[in-house]
């Protein structure tokens, strides 16, 4: 929050009991004149604070609506105003959002050395907590990975800050030590006598983290995301009896896990396991879990309680296509939302009867050096209230042969119609002959159509949004792929598209990706 945001709320706030004190003056409450204004006193030189500048008197606020406007700011911007003034000197003690981060703190990442980075940053998160009366701290982040290594005394540093922050009231903890290589072991002690039953999101990264029963009961958790943290199976199994509240559990990269087994809690509806190598069974008896995000191999054994609960499901496996086609209309027949990436696509999509009732969105990245596009009609067909198809066409290492390198005539399928399909946009759109037949069969069988989007390029943010201010490289090989896929699209596909529908052709920047053929 910037200065100019304080002020607008001081302006509002003034206002706010000017007209307060006009209506007690029509009810004869108080004797004001109306042309009384109410001014924020001039700067009192002789008042100054503990960095040696001259404070300003504040206007008489509610010292809540002190506390309340310095929790918007950011760790930066909310030292510098206690700096130059007192209200908000005696609200820092108070300050609910602490952020111990290199960019919060304004520690130069570029010019400093690492020891200096170290001193600076160890300093300032000392006079912070030493200035902090440890009270009304509601949210606290901790990411220092990148400076801290694992010698004894960093992690000495890393205890004493989270046992002055982590109190009772404490509702946000999030611990990032992305560089540390899981060598620190959080203080699990931290959570008990009360402390954890106000905590409402839990993010650790790069620990080791062994809760026990001793911790108490996580009662008001919602969220637990856990990122490259070495726990074992029981005790994230006796970490979850003990959080009924919660909501959406995240695992990522935890590969210490060899099974997870999620309790019956009422409240959970979002599941996310990402990279845990070493699972190997993933067992759910939440009656109210409705989307999965999950990637691993196929041999992984998924048990879910409720499956027709499920709507949301995002599966990133090899021959995910197959197994979404073959396997889910039975075992997840209510999906409305389907998602799924696969790398290497080694078998087509089969036809078979089964059918998705209620898929409305289905989005897919594949690639595969045999793979048939056209073959992924199976899905249309299995899904007749389909509205939003996404592909991503993966790139190939190997060049794949070319609608010109082929003579033989497009398949077509005009059997198959596909009454809702609305919008479908095709990333990493090529030459490729199976994918131009898939297009020009969604635009001949899909009748109600409205946008199409051919996008010869990666999908990636272009110049005019990137921060960079220049789009993602793309190799020579691929600029010319690219180039081939718009002449595809002039050859056999434009001359198809009706004109009710919106036809959008996305090529590479020409500023950016300049190609001399």
């Amino acid at each position: 929050m910037g200065i100019f945001k304080l002020n607008l709320l001081l302006k509002l706030q003034r206002q706010r009991q000017r007209r307060r004190r006009q209506i007690q003056a029509r009810n004869g409450s108080v004797l004001i004149h109306p042309r009384d204004k109410i001014k924020a006193p001039a700067c009192q030189n002789n008042t100054h604070s503990w960095s040696g500048q001259a404070k300003c008197s504040d206007p008489t606020l509610p010292e809540d609506i002190w506390c309340h406007i310095h929790s918007l700011m950011s760790m930066r911007d909310a030292a510098r105003v206690a700096c130059v003034s007192q209200a908000f000197a005696r609200s820092w003690r108070c300050l609910p959002n602490l952020d111990f981060s290199e960019e919060s703190l304004g520690i130069n990442r570029s010019t400093c050395k690492k020891d200096e980075k170290l001193r600076d940053l160890t300093s300032k998160i000392d006079w912070i907590l030493k200035n902090h009366s440890g009270i009304g701290i509601k949210k606290l982040i901790v990411q220092v990975g990148s400076v801290y290594s694992r010698d004894s005394c960093h992690l000495a540093h890393l205890d004493s800050w989270l046992q002055c922050a982590v109190k009772p009231g404490i509702e946000e903890l999030i611990v990032n030590l992305s560089s540390m290589n899981a060598k620190y072991n959080f203080p699990c002690e931290l959570l008990s006598s009360g402390t954890g039953d106000s905590l409402r999101y839990i993010y650790l990264a790069s620990c080791n983290f062994h809760p026990t029963v001793r911790i108490g009961c996580l009662k008001s958790l919602t969220r637990l995301q856990l990122c490259m943290v070495n726990i074992t199976e029981n005790e994230l199994r006796c970490l979850l009896s003990i959080s009924l509240g919660l909501e959406r559990l995240e695992l990522r990269h935890c590969s210490t896990l060899k099974s997870l087994k999620v309790p019956c809690l009422q409240r959970l509806s979002y599941l996310d396991v990402m990279t845990c190598t070493g699972l190997q069974v993933i067992e759910s008896k939440a009656p109210n879990l409705s989307s999965i995000r999950f990637e691993g191999d196929l041999y992984v054994q998924l048990s879910l309680g409720e499956p027709l609960q499920i709507k949301q499901l995002y599966r990133l496996c090899n021959d995910a296509a197959f197994y979404a086609r073959s396997e889910l209309p039975s075992s997840m027949p209510n999906l409305e939302r389907l998602i799924i990436h696969s790398d290497t696509e080694m078998v087509n999509t089969p036809m078979v009867p089964s059918k998705f009732y209620h898929l409305k969105y289905l989005s897919i990245a594949l690639g595969g050096q045999t793979y048939d596009y056209l073959s992924l009609v199976s899905f249309f067909d299995a899904s007749p209230f389909l509205e939003t198809f996404i592909l991503n066409a993966l790139r190939e290492r190997t060049e794949r042969a070319t609608i010109f390198g082929d003579p033989s005539g497009l398949r077509m399928m005009p059997e198959h119609r596909h009454d809702k399909l609305k919008c479908v946009k095709i990333i990493n759109f090529s030459s490729v002959k199976t994918l131009v037949e898939l297009t020009c069969h969604i635009v001949e069988s899909a009748t109600a159509l409205e946008c199409l989007t051919l996008d010869t390029t990666s999908g990636s943010p272009r110049c005019s949004v990137n921060k960079l201010g220049k789009c993602f490289l793309m190799r020579r090989e691929t600029l010319m792929e690219a180039h081939r896929a718009l002449k595809a699209v002039q050859t056999y596909i434009k001359l198809k598209v009706p004109s009710k529908v919106e036809l959008n052709v996305l090529e590479p920047c020409s500023r950016c990706h300049a190609l001399d053929l």
